[in-house]
């Protein structure tokens, strides 16, 4: 099973996180911050991975540190967790649709981190968390998981919609990208030999 478990402890943030990519979906999250537990459990109920996570943050001055935090731990468990990449799909995108909102996402695993992200929110906070964040956990977990990662909403108007409609497509798409081709028969999916 393709699994990694990360502890991360600095000044601001106390994370514990495990990732099976290999899993049914299931999800214990325990972040402090609702809106983001509820995106990170979607996310694991969409990817198939099973996920725990288990954060301690300095609310008292905001919810960056641990938003940008547990995408730094959640992106580290996934690149151990995928090891030598020998055999996976790779290349894989998602066109996520949530009512309204349409958004396009495309993965490679590449060992390259990128991140492009193309989207715009209509109002500054989902409840109280704040909009900016979801880019930030974004470009924590692309840079840290070595993955190129494009995220574009093509149009929306309800800021949790998009949000969602983001995580979602990030999640089909991993799961199709880390899935295993039995026709690459255990081989790098690279003309390199490595990625």
């Amino acid at each position: 099973m393709r699994s990694a478990s990360v502890e991360r402890e600095t000044a601001e943030t106390q994370i514990k996180l495990s990732l099976a990519l290999d899993g049914q979906g299931v999800g214990t999250i325990a972040s402090g911050i609702g809106f983001l537990d509820h995106m990170l459990t979607l996310f694991s109920r969409h990817s198939l991975f099973d996920l725990d996570v288990s954060c301690t943050g300095d609310l008292h001055v905001d919810q960056h540190h641990s938003v940008e935090d547990i995408g730094i731990a959640l992106g580290k468990a996934f690149q151990q967790a995928i090891g030598d990449k020998k055999g996976i799909v790779r290349y894989a995108d998602s066109l996520l649709p949530m009512d309204e909102t349409l958004t396009r996402v495309a993965v490679d695993v590449s060992g390259r981190p990128f991140l492009v992200f193309k989207t715009v929110f209509p109002r500054e906070k989902i409840g109280d968390f704040d909009t900016e964040l979801v880019r930030e956990w974004f470009q924590a977990f692309a840079i840290n998981a070595g993955i190129t990662l494009h995220v574009e909403t093509l149009y929306g108007e309800n800021a949790h919609h998009i949000a969602e409609s983001c995580f979602k497509g990030l999640a089909r798409a991993l799961r199709q990208a880390v899935s295993i081709d039995p026709r690459e028969q255990g081989r790098i999916p690279s003309t390199k030999g490595a990625l």
